[in-house]
């Protein structure tokens, strides 16, 4: 019994061993990189993304921007301390349940309530730091409306933030950091702070306030009236105002027509350079006498 066990159990082994998986054998497509399949693909890519970069660049240059630091001219009496980005709970910002997963919150993970510690939600430094500078613009003695909604991405208003977390305890202790949170509302809702809590990987960036949908003309006067609430001055920070339009790459973005356009620049050159080596310098395609050990041999 043990030895015809032993037995399948070696006819299981050879047999998947010496299957055509294993052994390669499954139909596959192997092109020949002749010289004229190098060259045309290089040629598409290049008649490809040349004229994308091309209409890129056109889209981003009529984009219009207007750009203001005010932080200058409004510079407060007071700091209200430093504001620090590395801390938050991407499981509390999804679901209820996680209400009390604050562990990479410190300092801003709970609130002492009558002495009894609750947690804050949201917690984290990134929270605890959002921005609370506010504008209003004026055109012609009327104040014009600033959409809010839809400034964030689908996938985080439906997937990161959770519809069923409400903001608790937030900015209820000490030292307030930034701006505050309607608790009624869920964090789904709350674009601002979507907006906010998806940091930036460079030390300059931009987040988006809101959309005018009123239409502008060329040489309407605009009146901002804005409060510098946000401290930037504890660490040397900067704040700019930037009125924009957009096209249908979004706004003034010249890295995509850039990149689009030193890629085909290359594929390009290395179609032009394949070109010449087969007009001027051809070989027979396949030929043996080139392999490195025929070589040696003729040598």
């Amino acid at each position: 019994m043990t030895f015809f066990s032993s037995y399948r159990f070696l006819n299981c082994i050879i047999y998947r061993i010496h299957s055509r998986f294993t052994q390669q054998e499954l139909p596959a497509w192997k092109p020949i990189l002749t010289p004229g399949w190098v060259i045309t693909s290089f040629l598409a890519i290049a008649f490809l993304f040349i004229p994308i970069g091309l209409v890129s660049l056109f889209a981003s240059e009529r984009v219009v921007e207007i750009v203001y630091r005010y932080d200058q001219d409004c510079v407060p009496e007071m700091y209200r301390g430093n504001v620090y980005v590395k801390s938050r709970s991407d499981k509390q910002l999804r679901s209820a349940a996680y209400e009390s997963s604050t562990k990479e919150c410190e300092p801003e993970a709970r609130f002492n309530k009558s002495g009894d510690p609750v947690p804050i939600v949201p917690c984290g430094l990134i929270a605890w730091s959002l921005f609370n500078d506010t504008y209003n613009l004026i055109k012609k003695d009327k104040v014009l409306n600033i959409n809010k909604k839809g400034i964030a991405w689908k996938s985080d208003t439906k997937v990161k933030f959770g519809s069923n977390v409400y903001p608790k305890n937030f900015q209820s202790n000490d030292l307030i950091g930034g701006g505050k949170l309607n608790e009624s509302i869920p964090l789904s809702k709350q674009e601002d702070l979507i907006v906010w809590m998806r940091t930036a990987a460079l030390p300059t960036f931009r987040k988006l306030y809101g959309k005018i949908n009123t239409s502008l003309e060329a040489h309407d006067t605009i009146t901002v009236v804005l409060e510098n609430n946000y401290n930037t001055y504890s660490f040397g920070g900067q704040k700019k105002l930037v009125l924009s339009t957009t096209s249908w790459i979004g706004g003034k973005n010249d890295f995509l027509g850039i990149a689009y356009l030193t890629v085909g620049g290359i594929c390009l050159f290395m179609a032009l350079n394949f070109i010449l080596l087969y007009v001027f310098k051809p070989r027979p395609l396949g030929d043996p006498s080139y392999l490195s050990w025929n070589r040696k041999a003729a040598n």
